[in-house]
């Protein structure tokens, strides 16, 4: 099963107790006895064979809770920062066509898409800034110096290992004193379940997005615009989304 991915279909089920039984089911059979006995057919949540259970579950039970129990630093909305890419065509098509007639889609072969950046806290509404390059250690100081002038207070910014995080720019920047205000949190590697900014993408994407196609990257670029600005008076959807991965203050 592990060379071709651990999905239990009806004909794998059905294969499975033929070599272990003898007995022979058709898939469609197959599929009415297993749901006869509580099973149903579901997606899977991916998950990456790299990630680090241990570091993920210190996460929720240590490094959060301590960063929560920091009254200086948790008065103020916790914040986020990612990016993700937009291509021309959403990432699930459906058209209508004849009945037994497989519509052909012809499509340029591209790689042209758009970059989208945002930061995010769950007591305001989405920030979004789109651009066709990704970013670098000096973009996100800049991105750091714009927080600052928004919010006030103590800031805890939450964001994955991407070495821009970790640049020189970066570190620069806080010994000159950014450090008072700002505490930059690493999250564990290959754990978008503890990044409410894949929760956002995710809805961005399959709902304000969906089934939406794009004749280029100027008109690309003018949906995402309009889907930023549904979603920024939705607060209740990226509240839920940083409750989704256990942040409350």
């Amino acid at each position: 099963m592990d060379a071709h991915g651990d999905v239990w279909t009806a004909s794998r089920v059905a294969e499975v107790i033929y070599r272990t039984f003898g007995v022979r089911y058709h898939r469609d059979h197959m599929g009415r006895l297993l749901r006869k006995a509580g099973w149903s057919r579901q997606q899977p949540i991916e998950r990456a064979t790299q990630r680090d259970e241990a570091a993920i579950k210190q996460w929720h039970e240590e490094r959060w809770p301590a960063i929560k129990k920091k009254p200086e630093r948790t008065r103020p909305p916790s914040t986020g920062r990612d990016e993700a890419g937009f291509y021309l065509l959403p990432m699930a098509v459906r058209t209508w066509a004849p009945c037994g007639q497989t519509p052909m889609l012809h499509v340029p072969l591209t790689r042209d898409h758009l970059i989208f950046h945002q930061w995010y806290h769950p007591g305001r509404t989405t920030v979004h800034a789109s651009t066709s390059a990704s970013y670098d250690a000096a973009a996100v100081v800049g991105f750091l110096r714009v927080l600052l002038r928004k919010l006030s207070g103590k800031l805890v910014v939450i964001w994955d290992g991407s070495p821009i995080h970790r640049g020189h720019e970066v570190k620069a920047f806080l010994k000159r004193g950014a450090a008072k205000r700002l505490h930059l949190e690493q999250l564990p590697g290959y754990a978008p379940d503890l990044n409410p900014d894949e929760g956002i993408w995710n809805y961005l994407k399959r709902v304000e997005l969906g089934n939406v196609c794009c004749l280029n990257l100027d008109h690309l670029s003018q949906e995402l615009i309009r889907a930023r600005e549904r979603l920024r008076h939705k607060k209740e959807i990226i509240r839920s989304c940083s409750r989704q991965c256990g942040y409350s203050l």
